[in-house]
């Protein structure tokens, strides 16, 4: 499965004037890095998966259309992932993107 083009784009038109973003293909999705740390990706398994801090991971979990982020069978602490359903309006994503662009800057920058 590919991810969606159309809410790669979306993401895109959100972060790209923010200093420090990058992009890169990873897991069969495209992500968006702040200064080295991914915060937000659209995922090949369809909607996206958002940077979450590790003390808020449950109480977002609690929100509607989002899921512990699962890779190799293992879950990923401080990763969920949001259904298409769940980032559908411009609202919602700008929230979800904001969201993993938040816990993003709140780590220092990796070296290039």
């Amino acid at each position: 499965m590919t991810f969606d083009e159309a809410l790669a784009e979306r993401i895109r038109s959100l972060v790209g004037l923010e200093y420090g973003i990058s992009e890169r293909r990873m897991f069969g999705g495209v992500a968006f890095l702040l200064h080295g740390h991914m915060a937000v990706a659209a995922s090949s398994h369809g909607g996206i998966m958002v940077r979450v801090p590790l003390e808020d991971a449950d109480d977002v979990l609690a929100l509607p259309h989002t899921s512990p982020m699962v890779m190799s069978g293992r879950e990923t602490r401080g990763w969920i992932r949001v259904t298409a359903a769940g980032c559908e309006s411009d609202e919602d994503l700008h929230d979800w993107v904001d969201r993993g662009l938040e816990q993003a800057r709140s780590l220092p920058p990796k070296p290039a």
